[in-house]
């Protein structure tokens, strides 16, 4: 008498694989987009603070030099000594590659990005 064994082959179907893929894209289409709106808002939060650290190191400048609106600033110089320096010993930079400027007391500092980009790059 023969015997046929019931074998059944562990694995998975072409179609199920498939449906997997899809799957995994269509979250990747969600999520992607968000990361990158959630990437470009926390650099310009951090931009935007990095700003308000630069003016209040201006406007302590300006105080202990005796300076008043409209004096011109030599930036970055003139505020290093009123300012927390980054691991380089220099002012932060902006996170998303911009430049900041600062002329003279009493203007805001400003970001070579501005608002060029979205979110802006710009004190309220």
């Amino acid at each position: 008498m023969k015997q046929t064994k019931n074998i059944r082959n562990a694995g998975f179907t072409l179609v199920e694989i498939m449906i997997v893929v899809a799957i995994i894209g269509l979250l990747a289409a969600i999520a992607i987009p968000n990361f990158v709106k959630a990437r470009a808002t926390s650099q310009a939060n951090a931009c935007i603070n990095n700003l308000r650290q630069i003016d209040a190191a201006a406007n302590q400048f300006a105080l202990e030099q005796h300076k008043t609106t409209g004096n011109a600033i030599s930036f970055p110089t003139d505020l290093t000594p009123y300012i927390k320096l980054n691991s380089a010993n220099s002012i932060p930079g902006c996170p998303a590659g911009g430049t900041y400027a600062d002329a003279t007391v009493g203007a805001s500092p400003s970001c070579s990005l501005g608002s060029t980009v979205t979110p802006a790059h710009a004190l309220p």
